[in-house]
C-alpha cells in the first residue's frame, strides 16, 4: 500500500498569502505619503521659502519682540545715572484697523507727534495681523493714547512692554555718559548717540527675545502654534564717578564761566592714590534725556576733546625733570632779566620787571617764563621730551569716552631752540585737560604715573578693550623724593608774599598749586590772536596727597588769569571733597623756600 498523505490546509496558506498582499500594500501607501511629504518640504525649504513663509504669517503667525531691559549706569556708590523705566511700545493689528486706518492715525500722528503718512501705512500693512507704531513710549502717554482710540470707537491698537532711558540728574555726567539718540538699526533698537552709551553698548543692551505665536480672529490660538525666547537683560555698569562731587563741579563751572562770559570750560577731580575719576565736568552741556536736540558742539567731553597749550601748569613738569635729572634744585639762583632772545624771538614774563633775581621755586611761585626757560637749558630736549611723555603728554589717556584728542607733543629730536624754550614754560604743545590732570596727579602720587579711569573694576568696551580701575596702568616718572620736592615748590605758589596765588590757600590744610595762562592759536589765522586759555591745577594735603583737581576756562573776556579765574573752582572743590569724605588736616608744618636771593 501507498503511504498515507497529511492533508493540506487551503485555508492558512489562503490566509498568509492575504496577509502578505495587506503588508505589501500597506508599505506601498506608506511610501506614497512619505514622498508625497518629502517633495512638499522640498518644495517649501528649497524651492520657494519665502513665499510660504509670508502665507504663514498671513494665516495667523505674529513675531512680537520682548526687548530687554538695559543695564544701569551707577557711580561708585551705586546712585543711578542712566536707567531704564516704564515704558510701552504701541502695535496695531491691521486686519482691524485698516477700515478706520485714517482717524486712529490722525490720533496716533498728534498725540505722539508721529509722521501721519507713515502710521496710515502701518495701520493698512497687507497680510499681516502685527504692526509697530511706536517704540519707547512713556508708558502714561501710550495708555492715554490707546484708551483715547478705544473711546472713539476703533479697535487694533495696542501696547506691549518695551522699557526706554532715563537719565535722573539730566546734565549730570551726560558728557560721559551720553544718550540714546533717535536713530534706530534694522531691528527698532535705538543707537546709542554718545558717551559710555556707545562705548558699552552690547554689555549695556543685553539680548532682546521674541514670542512667535498663532492667532485667529484676532484672538491668540491656544494650542497654536507657539515659541518663545526670553530676553537676557543689560549689565550694570559702575562709574569712579561721585555723582554729587560731579553735580558740584558742574554748577561751580558754569558760574564761573557765565561769569567771566568764557567760551567753555573744564574740571577734573581724581583721587591722588588710584587715579579714579570723582568728576569730570564740562560747560556748556546738555541734559541727557533731551540728547537728540543738543547741539553738536555740546555732546562728547571738552575735558578729553579739547587740546590747547597748557601755559605755566607745565613748568611743574619741567622742574620735575630738572630735578630728576640731578641739574637743578629748588633753590637753584637764577637771573632773570626782563626778556631774553631766543633764535631772534623775545620771550617775556607776564608781568614787566627789570633785572631780579629768583631760585628755581621763585621761578614756580612767580610764574616766570624768562626763568623756567633759562633753567630747562640745563638738559637736551631728548631729555625733557621723555620726561614729558612719560608724564602722559601726546598720547591718549585711554578712557573710554569717544572723541578724546592725543593733543600735541613735537618729537623732541626736532625742536629748535625756541620751541625748547616754549615748551618749557607751557607753549608750542597740546593737551587735553585730563591728560594734565594724569600729568599733574604723578606729582600727588610720589612720582609714579597712574592712568586715570572712569569704570570702576573692570569693564569691556564693544571694541574689546578690557578698561577700568582694577587694570590702571602705573610707571614711574621720577622719585618720590623729587615729587615731594616738587609739590613744596609748589606750595609757596600759594604762599602769602612769595607766590601769586595766596587767594587760593584752604585754611588747616597744606595746599600745593599751579597757576596756568596759555595763548590761543586762532583757527582764522593759525597764529595767536589774542584769546586765552586759563588754568589751575591744586593738589591736597599737600604733604600727603589725597586729591587732585585741575581745570580749564577757554576764551575768557580780558583781566582773566590763572589765579583769578580757573583757582577758585579748584578751591571750591578741593574744600568740598576734604570735607566729604572727611580727610583731617595733617598737622605739619609748611616748607619755607627761597623764591629770591
Amino acid at each position: 500500500m501507498s503511504p498515507r498523505r497529511t492533508p493540506v490546509s487551503t485555508t492558512g496558506r489562503t490566509l498568509r498569502g492575504a496577509v502578505s498582499i495587506r503588508l505589501r500594500v500597506t508599505l506601498l501607501v506608506i511610501t506614497m505619503v512619505l514622498s508625497v511629504f518629502g517633495v512638499r518640504l522640498f518644495q517649501i525649504q528649497g524651492l520657494d521659502p519665502q513665499a510660504y513663509a509670508a502665507r504663514a504669517q498671513a494665516a495667523g503667525l505674529v513675531h512680537l519682540d520682548l526687548p530687554a531691559t538695559r543695564g544701569d549706569i551707577v557711580d561708585r556708590n551705586g546712585a543711578m545715572l542712566a536707567q531704564s523705566v516704564s515704558g510701552l511700545m504701541i502695535v496695531a493689528d491691521p486686519q482691524v484697523t485698516a477700515p478706520h486706518a485714517e482717524p486712529i492715525a490722525r490720533i496716533l500722528a498728534d498725540r505722539l507727534h508721529l509722521d501721519y503718512f507713515d502710521v496710515l501705512d502701518q495701520l493698512r500693512k497687507p497680510g499681516t495681523q502685527f504692526a509697530y507704531i511706536a517704540r519707547r513710549v512713556p508708558a502714561a502717554k501710550a495708555s492715554k493714547v490707546v484708551q483715547e482710540i478705544d473711546a472713539a470707537g476703533y479697535h487694533g491698537v495696542d501696547t506691549r512692554n518695551d522699557p526706554l532711558r532715563d537719565y535722573p540728574g539730566g546734565d549730570v555726567a551726560a558728557n560721559i555718559i551720553g544718550f540714546l539718540g533717535v536713530r534706530t538699526d534694522g531691528q527698532g533698537h535705538i543707537i546709542p548717540a554718545a558717551g559710555l552709551e556707545q562705548s558699552f553698548n552690547k554689555l549695556l543692551s543685553g539680548r532682546d527675545g521674541h514670542d512667535t505665536y498663532e492667532v485667529g480672529g484676532g484672538n491668540r490660538i491656544p494650542l497654536g502654534e507657539n515659541t518663545e525666547v526670553r530676553p537676557v537683560n543689560g549689565k550694570q555698569l559702575k562709574l569712579t564717578i561721585d555723582r554729587d562731587a560731579q553735580w558740584y563741579a558742574q554748577r561751580i563751572l558754569r558760574q564761573t564761566v557765565h561769569q567771566v562770559r568764557a567760551q567753555s570750560g573744564a574740571v577734573i577731580a581724581m583721587d591722588s592714590r588710584t587715579g579714579q575719576v570723582l568728576a569730570m565736568a564740562d560747560y556748556p552741556t546738555y541734559d541727557a534725556n533731551r540728547g537728540s536736540k543738543a547741539s553738536l558742539g555740546d555732546i562728547g567731553s571738552r575735558a578729553l576733546g579739547d587740546v590747547y597749550e597748557p601755559g605755566s601748569v607745565e613748568k611743574v613738569l619741567t622742574a620735575s625733570a630738572l630735578l630728576q635729572q640731578g641739574k637743578e634744585t629748588p633753590r637753584t639762583r637764577i637771573v632773570v632779566p626782563p626778556v631774553i632772545q631766543v633764535q631772534g624771538k623775545p620771550i617775556h614774563d607776564w608781568y614787566g620787571h627789570g633785572r631780579i633775581h629768583l631760585t628755581l621755586t621763585g621761578a614756580i611761585a612767580k610764574s616766570s617764563n624768562i626763568g623756567v626757560a633759562l633753567a630747562s637749558r640745563a638738559i637736551s630736549s631728548p631729555v625733557m621730551g621723555r620726561y614729558l611723555q612719560r608724564f602722559g603728554l601726546g598720547t591718549k589717556t585711554g578712557v573710554p569716552v569717544p572723541g578724546e584728542s592725543r593733543g600735541l607733543l613735537p618729537d623732541p629730536n626736532s625742536w629748535s631752540e625756541l620751541t625748547h624754550a616754549n615748551i618749557a614754560f607751557g607753549q608750542g604743545l597740546a593737551v587735553n585737560a585730563l591728560q594734565m590732570t594724569a600729568a599733574v596727579n604723578t606729582i600727588a602720587n610720589g612720582g609714579e604715573y597712574i592712568s586715570p579711569s572712569l569704570i570702576l573694576g573692570r569693564a569691556t568696551t564693544d571694541s574689546g578693550r578690557v578698561v577700568g580701575s582694577d587694570v590702571a596702568k602705573t610707571r614711574r616718572v621720577v622719585s618720590a623724593r623729587t615729587a615731594r620736592k616738587v609739590r613744596n615748590m609748589m606750595e609757596m605758589v600759594l604762599a602769602e608774599g612769595k607766590g601769586i596765588a595766596p587767594g587760593m590757600a584752604i585754611p588747616g590744610y597744606r595746599v600745593a598749586g599751579k597757576t596756568g595762562t596759555a595763548q590761543e592759536v586762532g583757527a582764522k589765522c593759525g597764529c595767536y590772536d589774542g584769546s586765552l586759555d586759563v588754568s589751575f591745577a591744586g593738589i591736597a594735603p599737600a604733604d600727603h596727597p589725597r586729591f587732585t583737581v585741575y581745570a580749564v576756562i577757554k576764551h575768557p573776556l580780558a583781566g582773566a588769569s590763572g589765579a583769578g579765574t580757573a583757582g577758585p573752582v579748584v578751591r571750591k572743590l578741593l574744600i568740598y571733597l576734604l570735607q566729604k569724605y572727611a580727610v583731617p588736616p595733617t598737622g605739619s608744618k609748611p616748607p619755607n623756600l627761597p623764591v629770591t636771593w
